[in-house]
């Protein structure tokens, strides 16, 4: 299985290293022709450039008032940033200062290792998973948006996040004081109490399995790893509206499920929460989703270079489909109608070519109109 062996692998990268740079090389000549700043109106699926970056963005997520932040995907070997935000269309800054990056490779308990996945918390605070692939630790790190400063650091328990874990995707509901994530090595579902840094571990369910006939197949390629079909367990995960939710699913799954936080959080039997899974709808093989008002669910569309959005009828369409979305990794609702895409070319990373790195920069963060056509 696929993320049973991308830590180790992940860890072994050494890859071409930017060092430390706060602007980013113009790629001007390559960018898409949409520009984000147009004076049109946008229709639904059109797609826009956020940023153009010369190193493979992980997750990224954008606040209420627009500011973008992305996490450097440990696929892309040793960098001198791990955590970016975005200041322009051909640049960034570490984020939230260069005290909390990993420089020439002397990683540290007070710096980032391996980040990946990427939350707000509606409350004024960014989180993100480090999978520890140098350190040998899984944390959790907390920042106040405004400030910069660090609301908390966890790190995860050995019978949390165990030696081989793959935690990379989470959601944060500050207002309860939880955070749930999702294993894709040993697939499982966690949940950790912010305030005690506690966690939980909820595996062994099929739902949480990769399914043999979600092939990933892209541009006409069937995706290897390691010389075998990739097959990913349980991955995406999201949160509904009101915090009663947990949606999730496989990467290598067709399927989107539900189960009630409450159970979780709780600490529920297994039969419990067994019965309490609840299949939602259809769903790509995809590397991120997102959940929105009225139960409205996005999924990066791997095969098919694309956007899928399912309404609360169940029934899953496509929202955007582009040649540009080569690996969408990730998407985030904004605020203001448009949803944030993270694309890496991922596939093309030495874990998946089983040699030397096939993607060619620049790598890119979208957005992509939801809403029918924006008022003039």
């Amino acid at each position: 299985m696929l993320g049973r062996t991308l830590p180790a692998v992940a860890a072994a990268l050494v890859a071409s290293t930017l060092v430390g740079c706060s602007l980013v090389q113009n790629h001007a000549a390559t960018a898409p022709a949409h520009a984000s700043d147009s004076a049109l109106a946008p229709v639904k699926g059109e797609l826009r450039t956020v940023a153009v970056l010369p190193i493979r963005p992980g997750n990224a997520a954008a606040t209420p008032d627009g500011r973008v932040f992305s996490t450097i995907h440990p696929m892309d070997g040793d960098h001198d940033v791990q955590l970016i935000e975005v200041t322009g269309p051909h640049s960034y800054r570490a984020w939230p200062s260069t005290r909390f990056q990993t420089r020439n490779g002397n990683y540290s308990n007070d710096t980032i290792d391996s980040p990946l996945g990427i939350a707000l918390d509606g409350e004024g605070g960014l989180w993100i998973t480090d999978m520890g692939n140098h350190l040998g630790k899984t944390r959790i790190w907390g920042f106040d948006i405004a400030s910069g400063a660090l609301i908390k650091k966890i790190i995860l328990s050995s019978d949390v996040a165990p030696e081989g874990s793959f935690i990379q995707d989470l959601v944060v509901d500050r207002e309860r004081g939880w955070i749930y994530l999702a294993d894709i090595a040993n697939p499982s579902l966690l949940t950790v109490d912010i305030d005690t840094g506690t966690g939980q571990r909820f595996d062994g369910f099929d739902a949480m399995e990769a399914q043999p006939d979600a092939k990933m197949v892209i541009n006409g390629e069937a995706i290897q790893f390691g010389g075998a079909p990739a097959s990913v367990g349980v991955n995406p995960v999201t949160l509904s509206e009101d915090g009663e939710t947990v949606y999730f699913g496989a990467m290598s799954g067709l399927d989107w499920y539900s189960v009630p936080t409450e159970l979780l959080r709780n600490g529920a039997e297994r039969d419990e929460i067994a019965s309490a899974i609840d299949r939602v709808g259809p769903k790509p093989v995809s590397d991120g989703a997102d959940t929105g008002p009225g139960g409205t669910h996005y999924f990066t569309n791997l095969n098919d270079n694309g956007v899928d959005v399912m309404g609360a009828d169940g029934i899953l369409k496509p929202l955007v489909r582009d040649e540009r979305l080569d690996w969408p990794d990730s998407v985030r609702l904004g605020a203001d109608g448009w949803l944030y895409v993270a694309v890496n070319q991922l596939h093309k990373a030495p874990p998946f070519s089983g040699g030397a790195d096939e993607g060619k920069p620049p790598y890119y963060i979208y957005k992509v109109w939801t809403a029918p056509q924006a008022p003039r």
